[in-house]
């Protein structure tokens, strides 16, 4: 095991870092742990390397060896802590399209909202950084929901020629203003008032969508598992 303070690995396994330096994981881990728990405790601002370091045992230079600074460092804690989130795929479009809310709410219930916006106010300046925080982020629940939305397609859901990336951007920034500018999360009766007015614009029957997600509520309710229900095959297949 290495020595934390001076950051010297042992062993030849580990992978290098910056000018062929093996870079010690017990290192990487420690100063992740550090830095999601200073967040936590005092906020963006409380980040720096010098804090991390102290709480991680060990020395700004070796902090600054894997992470040239206090934006990228806190965007491999944030990377270090979300999950990847997973499509909303029961075959019900309005259910689906509800639980995509959460999907894209599932980052600021992780870290909270003013770290993140913080986190990107820092980052927005610089190219690399700005694409690191949004493929960290925001990509992953938009490629989740994208998903969601494309399977909705194929059952002719929804209108022809709906703009998928529009859609996408009308949930995803719903979520985010609430998220960002300090009004609480959505509740979930607002989640489905929001899918149902956008729903209302975008499906191709949006009547049969309600009846459709009315019937999987009242088998549910029945003691039959929502998720086991049979999806409704696309117009016409049959």
């Amino acid at each position: 095991m290495a020595d934390l303070q001076s950051g010297e690995p042992k062993g030849s396994g580990e992978p290098k870092g910056v000018g062929g330096r093996p870079r010690d994981r017990h290192i990487d881990e420690a100063v992740i742990a550090a830095t999601l728990a200073i967040q936590e405790e005092k906020g963006y601002s409380g980040v720096s390397l010098e804090a991390v370091a102290r709480r991680a045992g060990t020395s700004r230079p070796a902090i600054y060896r894997r992470w040239p600074g206090r934006a990228p460092l806190v965007l491999a804690a944030v990377a270090d802590r979300l999950d990847v989130p997973t499509p909303p795929d029961s075959g019900c479009t309005l259910c689906d399209m509800g639980e995509s809310f959460n999907v894209f709410l599932a980052a600021y219930r992780t870290i909270r909202p003013e770290v993140l916006s913080a986190l990107y106010a820092e980052c927005a300046p610089d190219p690399d950084l700005r694409r690191r925080y949004l493929a960290t982020v925001v990509e992953p629940a938009r490629h989740a929901v994208g998903r969601t939305l494309d399977r909705a397609t194929a059952r002719r859901d929804l209108r022809a020629g709906v703009d998928r990336e529009l859609l996408l951007d009308i949930v995803g920034s719903l979520v985010q203003y609430r998220a960002m500018f300090g009004r609480e999360h959505l509740s979930d009766a607002e989640a489905q008032g929001a899918i149902e007015t956008l729903l209302r614009g975008a499906a191709a029957d949006y009547d049969a969508l309600l009846a459709h997600s009315e019937a999987l509520e009242r088998a549910h309710l029945g003691g039959q598992a929502h998720h086991a229900h049979t999806p409704r095959a696309a117009p016409g297949s049959r």
